[in-house]
């Protein structure tokens, strides 16, 4: 496989304040997953970063890959790996291509990534997706929602946007409301998001 990795990402783990995703735990969403027993069997994490939700999927017994174009993000998932005594696998790679990887995944999770792709590269992102996950495995999906006030931060996504990007070919399950934990930011320490359960089809 070849790394493709990104300098611009990369920046987000080396500029010496953490990220503001980067919060050194599971997000919440995630971890009630792990507590429903969703987080199972050969599972992507897609965009992990530093990797701590694809370690507690590790935790619960998942046979765990995580991805991101962040090298310095992915030595330290590593690193929290091999100090934790779990097993996982950490690969620098490009969400756009995720056949590259040559695997077949039961789950897949995406803490925060669908949101930072405009219109044409979102076509190619769930494409991405279906390439790795096996007809009715489950993805997990938690991106920015547009129920959050302000302009700052990544791009808004509208319940319907969801809907029509994984309209063919996927069955939604569910789109509920959700937070994403931040880092603090000019004070604000949680952010409105949505979470998609969303089965291949």
């Amino acid at each position: 496989m070849t790394e493709q990795a990104d300098p611009g990402w990369d920046a987000s783990y080396t500029a010496g304040a953490p990220a503001p995703w980067d919060i050194g735990r599971p997000q919440p969403a995630f971890a009630r997953l792990a507590e429903a027993g969703r987080l199972t069997e050969r599972l992507l994490d897609v965009g992990c970063g530093t990797g701590e939700n694809a370690l507690l999927a590790a935790s619960c017994g998942a046979e765990v890959t995580g991805i991101d174009v962040a090298p310095t993000a992915i030595a330290r998932a590593r690193a929290k790996a091999s100090e934790r005594g779990l097993a996982a696998r950490f690969e620098v790679a490009d969400a756009l291509n995720l056949g590259s990887l040559r695997l077949t995944a039961d789950t897949v999770i995406d803490s925060g990534v669908f949101h930072v792709f405009g219109d044409e590269d979102r076509v190619r992102y769930v494409a991405s997706l279906a390439a790795v996950l096996r007809p009715a495995g489950a993805c997990y999906l938690m991106c920015f929602s547009d129920r959050q006030p302000g302009t700052w931060g990544p791009r808004r996504v509208r319940e319907e946007e969801l809907r029509a990007a994984f309209s063919g070919g996927w069955a939604i399950e569910s789109i509920t409301a959700a937070t994403f934990e931040i880092n603090p930011l000019e004070g604000i320490t949680q952010v409105q998001a949505w979470l998609a359960a969303i089965r291949r089809t």
